[in-house]
Parts: structure tokens; sequence; C-alpha cells
């Protein structure tokens, strides 16, 4: 499920619940309008995407992305950027291999490190622990759930996949 909104980073939501007006948010995937009123269509977690990068290609050298957020301000037009294979963590940068980070579709956070060249546009980064895949489904379409730093696990089938796990900063949490 992703909510664009002013709501905070991640909350539990069952089928039903009531997330916010309109006024106050932009509705996303996995949820519906009614009367003014964004309410879930699905159960899960809500996302607040503060600034994000949605995975459109991977290789083993790079995955190419597109901008969809600069902190809280959803862009207008198409940005793209690239996560190389030494940016993707800060440790063992020889060691990782792009495939096992990201997927295509995966929303991520990463930071710009710098302007890149015409064919990648902005350069990012994913080495810092609060940095990485946010949201990511499995074949199965469900949203997974992060189990480690460097894995996720479809709650449908149970299938662990490797990706490079956003730590989410406990202050987002809510019961």
């Amino acid at each position: 499920m992703v909510l664009l909104s002013n709501m905070s980073p991640m909350k539990l939501c069952v089928p039903g619940d009531k997330l916010c007006s309109t006024e106050d948010c932009m509705p996303g995937t996995g949820v519906y309008l009614r009367h003014g009123y964004i309410y879930s269509s699905l159960a899960g977690y809500v996302i607040k995407k503060n600034e994000g990068e949605e995975v459109t290609s991977i290789n083993p050298r790079y995955a190419k992305v597109h901008i969809l957020y600069v902190g809280s301000t959803p862009l207008k037009d198409r940005f793209r950027g690239t996560i190389r294979k030494e940016d993707v963590r800060a440790t063992e940068k020889d060691k990782v291999e792009t495939y096992k980070s990201f997927r295509p579709g995966d929303i991520v956070l990463a930071k710009v490190i710098s302007l890149g060249d015409v064919q990648s546009n902005y350069l990012l980064t994913t080495a810092e622990n609060e940095l990485g895949v946010v949201v990511a489904h499995s074949e199965a379409g469900a949203q997974m759930i992060p189990i480690s730093w460097c894995e996720m696990q479809c709650p449908r089938t149970h299938v662990k996949e490797f990706r490079k796990v956003a730590r989410v900063q406990p202050e987002y949490l809510h019961a």
C-alpha cells in the first residue's frame, strides 16, 4: 500500500480504515476515496513517502531509478538517477551484487551524492543503514516484510528475497 501523505511514516491498517482526508494526502495504490477521505482497501502498512526512488532496471554495475520525491515534495517531472554498485552500502563494496540489493518496482530511500552524466542524471547512494528498500513486492504480489538488513520475506509464500533493506527509525513506528 502506498499513500503519499503528511501522515506518520509507518502505520498498520486493515481494509476500511480511514487513513486521512484528501486535503492532507494524495492516494496511491491500495486505497479508495469516499466522501473526501482516503480509506485502506488492503491490510498492511501505510508508507509515507518522504523521499523515494522507484527502481526501473538493474544490471551488475548499477540500478536505474525514477526519482519520485525530494524530501516530502512529490516531483511533477520525471528525474532519473543511478545507484552504482559501489554506492549501495558503506562496507564490503566489492561484494555487492546489485540484483541482491534491488529489484525493478522496489521503492528505495536514497541520497543524491552528485549530478551524474547525461545518461544517469543524478548519482544516488544507499550506503547508510537508514537508506535502502522500503517497499518491495514478492512474485506473489504481496508487500514483503523486512526480516534483516539484507532480506525480505513474502507473508503469503514465506519465500525470502535479498534486498538492501532500509532500517526504519524507531520514531516512525506506531502501534
